[in-house]
């Protein structure tokens, strides 16, 4: 075998050691990523088309240069167009000669990502900040040359509608005399906050349109909502651009501190990003004859306190050391044209607050979704994902932390994970006396069964989650999460590294050619993932006085598709009845779609985002004990009633303290 090189594909996450001499196409589909390819790798349809990433990336340890690949060949330029962009590569033509990482376009991907945040019924008062107002002007006679066509709309609105001290964007004047004039004196204006004329329509036109944003480190999701109706038009989701630049938020604070114009780059991926959302979520609307993003007349936006300050040009440095100090903490309209985003250009967008340094816009929007400052009940709220966030309390108080899970429920840093994408492993069963393992793949209604082709490829977070959770149940790892020695199976033994793993597929049912396992360091990564969650959780129990939670609340697309006994074994959160833990989706989108339909929500945002008590429980005195506790499964010395009684009833052979 020759020299081998580190190869990265983003935005599935999936790395490995690749030859030299291959062909990044090759790589792709060793490591299981599907690109297009439709001629098979003759260099003729141009459909492989991939992004060199460069740079230094430190958390990869790796330094990705185009230099790294065999020289751009003539088939080469036949395909790659100057839109296309820079570092652009067919992957069939170019050959390893160094480490690299590789971002995969949306149009060249042949397995798309699953991104699962579709939007819920909502319950709430409708009460845009954006409304419109039809105006009917008289024609103007020599008499009325001492007033301005803008002065005559500002009058007509105070006097029929009470509007009072209004303003009038800039390009709306600019336009104003030809929309009057083509609408023969009869005009719809869209109006921001009783305050603001923000956009002027020919006719009467009654179909008002917002968007609300959730930008997650790992997707991106939008709510396209009818203003006058409240009802969801439409969702468009993607991977966040970004993910190139970093899987996790350090990562890509990191990014912006080493890279000279890391920050630009990074902030015009993400608006690029979003721009292309809306106009795939707006594509079928037509206002007035014309339609796309455009006639969008109002935008909520959310995301953690990374995101938030790459996404408005702050640099991210001083929330990424201590004291970890924002920028902002209060919510922000900003003119939507002065960050180019693509909507109707006198817009504002409104970006929700953050609480502190590390709990950020997102769990605001969980926080007014989910109302935990309303009721009686001692709620634990959990939004999953690269960054775990946590809200814990009632109407009496209410505490918030973040912890530093890392992508692993992501499926990413496992060695056969991926993002939720066809072929992916989602959910695992393991008999505990054969230990013998079954799998769903995502994209098939059935089962797998040993030695059927699948065409599985490798493993989602839940996947991840599950096949942990079910391998401590079976008993071929322990409360430690060490592997059991001596037990009479084929899928557990000693991998090509000398260390012990489990196969959940064998390389005949697979589309990658080898063995689908799960191995010491993947048990490891979870546990330091799920450690953090409850260490989280319970230094703020302790802080509050709590000593049982009455239930738990799984939010982020991932707590959805999670399996909540297999989270609960696992011991991602302290004891609680399983019929008192359940999923409630995107909270954070929700969020922003209530600060979307209704401008008190905004109020009510800030209030409260200043109202709830963050906890650094990073530089708590015990976190470091609870922490190491917290690793064991589903913990070293904290009882689970709950959990006991469920697996006695079960009949699973493991012990649970009760």
């Amino acid at each position: 075998m020759g020299k081998q090189y580190k190869v990265i594909f983003q935005p599935s996450g999936r790395r490995g050691e690749v030859e030299e001499g291959k062909t990044l196409l090759d790589a792709a589909q060793h490591l299981g990523v599907d690109i297009e390819a439709v001629c098979g790798g003759k260099k003729v349809c141009g459909k492989c088309k991939v992004r060199i990433e460069e740079g230094y990336f430190e958390k990869d340890n790796l330094d990705s240069k185009m230099s790294n690949l065999s020289p751009i060949t003539e088939d080469e330029t036949k395909h790659i167009k100057p839109e296309d962009g820079p570092g652009i590569r067919l992957a069939c033509s170019a050959q390893l000669h160094g480490d690299v990482k590789i971002f995969v376009p949306e149009r060249s991907r042949a397995g798309k990502q699953i991104v699962r945040k579709a939007a819920k019924e909502l319950t709430i008062k409708l009460e845009p900040a954006v409304r419109k107002y039809a105006i009917e002007l008289q024609k103007p006679t020599l008499h009325d040359l001492s007033v301005g066509d803008s002065e005559r709309v500002i009058a007509f609105l105070e006097e029929k509608y009470g509007l009072k001290n209004l303003s009038m964007d800039y390009l709306v004047i600019k336009h104003l005399q030809d929309i009057l004039r083509k609408g023969e004196w009869n005009i719809t204006a869209s109006i921001w906050m009783d305050r603001e004329i923000i956009k002027v329509e020919p006719g009467l036109v009654e179909s008002s349109y917002g968007i609300a944003v959730d930008v997650g480190t790992t997707t991106v999701v939008g709510y396209l909502c009818d203003l006058a109706t409240g009802k969801v038009v439409s969702t468009e989701s993607m991977m966040n651009p970004q993910v190139p630049y970093g899987e996790d938020v350090m990562s890509r604070i990191t990014y912006a501190m080493t890279n000279q114009d890391g920050l630009e780059r990074m902030q015009k991926t993400i608006i690029d990003g979003l721009n292309e959302l809306m106009e795939k979520a707006s594509a079928g609307l037509a206002v007035n004859g014309s339609g796309g993003a455009g006639s969008i007349v109002d935008m909520t936006i959310v995301f953690n306190t990374a995101m938030h300050h790459i996404f408005l040009g702050f640099n991210p440095e001083y929330i990424g050391r201590s004291p970890f100090v924002p920028a902002v903490q209060r919510s922000v309209d900003i003119k939507a044209r002065d960050l180019g985003l693509r909507i109707n250009p006198g817009s504002y967008v409104h970006v929700l607050p953050i609480e502190a340094g590390f709990v950020g816009a997102d769990n605001v929007g969980v926080l007014i979704a989910e109302e935990p400052y309303n009721q009686d009940e001692k709620v634990l709220i959990i939004d999953i994902g690269t960054n775990g966030e946590l809200l814990l309390g009632n109407r009496e108080r209410v505490c918030s932390t973040s912890c530093a899970t890392g992508p692993a429920f992501e499926g990413a840093q496992i060695k056969f994970g991926m993002r939720a994408a066809p072929g992916a492993i989602e959910k695992i069963k393991i008999d505990p006396e054969a230990k013998e393992c079954t799998y769903k793949v995502i994209g098939k209604e059935e089962w797998a069964g040993a030695h059927q082709k699948f065409g599985t490829k490798g493993l989602c977070g839940s996947g991840i989650i599950d096949a942990v959770a079910e391998m401590f149940k079976a008993g071929i790892i322990d409360k430690s999460g060490k592997f059991v020695s001596g037990l009479a199976t084929p899928r557990a033994r000693t991998g090509a590294d000398g260390k012990p793993e489990y196969v959940i597929a064998w390389a005949d049912e697979t589309s990658i050619g080898t063995d689908v396992t799960v191995t010491q360091g993947d048990v490891r990564a979870l546990q330091l993932a799920k450690g953090a969650l409850y260490a989280g959780a319970k230094l703020m129990m302790k802080k509050m006085g709590i000593e049982k939670l009455d239930r738990v609340v799984l939010a982020g697309a991932f707590g959805s598709y999670i399996d909540k006994e297999a989270a609960l074994t696992l011991g991602m959160f302290p004891d609680c009845p399983i019929d008192k833990v359940y999923a409630v989706g995107n909270a954070a989108g929700d969020g922003s779609r209530m600060a979307l339909l209704n401008r008190g929500k905004r109020t009510e945002a800030d209030e409260r985002a200043r109202w709830v008590e963050f906890v650094e429980i990073a530089v708590e005195p015990e976190f470091e004990r609870e922490f190491m506790q917290a690793m064991h499964i589903p913990h070293m010395k904290d009882r689970f009633p709950g959990l006991k009684a469920m697996m006695e009833e079960k009949k699973v052979p493991v012990a649970i303290k009760g």
